[in-house]
């Protein structure tokens, strides 16, 4: 991203909505999750069990690529650094799959979830990889 306000409101903007879903998703794990999967057969359980780490990990990958590019325009990291592999958005493999191992399984909250991480994490996928062709900060 360039160094204008434009692109730092963006980003901003990008984090509290990552902020708010990585909210939503604890919320869920905490209030909700329990009786949903308690209601569910042992395989059901395992699939919920297996997306919620999926969930788990699209907004751990995304708030992480996020705070580097925050620390870039802080001004604590150069742009150089941050375009090393080891800051770069990871969990392709796991987190770009949009469906879920037996989505009939999931609790709706959790599917509603799993929606919105996917969308989010497929724009900051997108972001990063014009990160790496140069297009970017």
């Amino acid at each position: 991203m360039s160094d204008s306000g434009e692109s730092i409101a963006f980003l901003d903007g990008t984090y509290e909505e990552a902020l708010e879903l990585t909210r939503e998703a604890r919320d869920y794990f905490a209030a909700q999750e329990p009786s949903d999967s308690g209601k569910l057969a042992p395989t059901a359980r395992l699939v919920t069990s297996c997306e919620s780490m999926r969930l788990t990990a699209r907004l751990t990958q995304v708030m992480a690529w996020l705070l580097v590019q925050k620390a870039v325009h802080a001004g604590e990291m150069s742009r150089r650094e941050a375009v090393d592999e080891r800051f770069r958005l990871g969990g392709q493999k796991v987190c770009a799959n949009a469906d879920p191992v037996a989505g009939d399984y999931l609790p709706p909250r959790l599917a509603e979830l799993l929606g919105e991480s996917h969308t989010l994490y497929t724009r900051v996928a997108r972001l990063d990889a014009m990160l790496g062709d140069g297009c970017l900060l």
